[in-house]
């Protein structure tokens, strides 16, 4: 028997706009239904968008648990921060100690719904 992860729930307030944070960020195709959202992106398990009306961001790092981490590699550290901050995403604590031009170490971010996410050297 094995068990793997089929699908990660996202809940979102604003289900378009965090939808669309995650396809600039990691691409593939969106489809949607009144209060889901599929991203599908090939080798990714789904990622599920769900509107939660009155959905709160988690207060991490400084406050309520994640409630959801999600953990992303790339080759390219300082494109993928750029590229992350663009499509709206804001970092996390430390802000002050980022240098987007470092390929070592990771980067702390919230997605515009405040779900926590990091950016890591593959």
């Amino acid at each position: 028997m094995s068990i793997n992860l089929g699908a990660l729930i996202i809940d979102a307030a604003e289900p378009e706009r965090e939808s669309a944070f995650w396809h600039q960020l990691l691409g593939g195709s969106i489809s949607k239904t009144a209060t889901h959202h599929f991203l599908r992106i090939d080798g990714f398990p789904v990622f599920v968008v769900q509107r939660a009306p009155g959905h709160l961001p988690p207060r991490w790092p400084d406050g309520d648990s994640q409630q959801l981490h999600v953990d992303l590699t790339t080759d390219d550290l300082a494109r993928a921060d750029r590229l992350a901050l663009r499509a709206g995403a804001r970092r996390l604590r430390p802000t002050e100690d980022v240098d987007p031009d470092a390929q070592e170490g990771g980067r702390v971010y919230a997605s515009p719904a405040g779900h926590p996410f990091c950016l890591r050297p593959a």
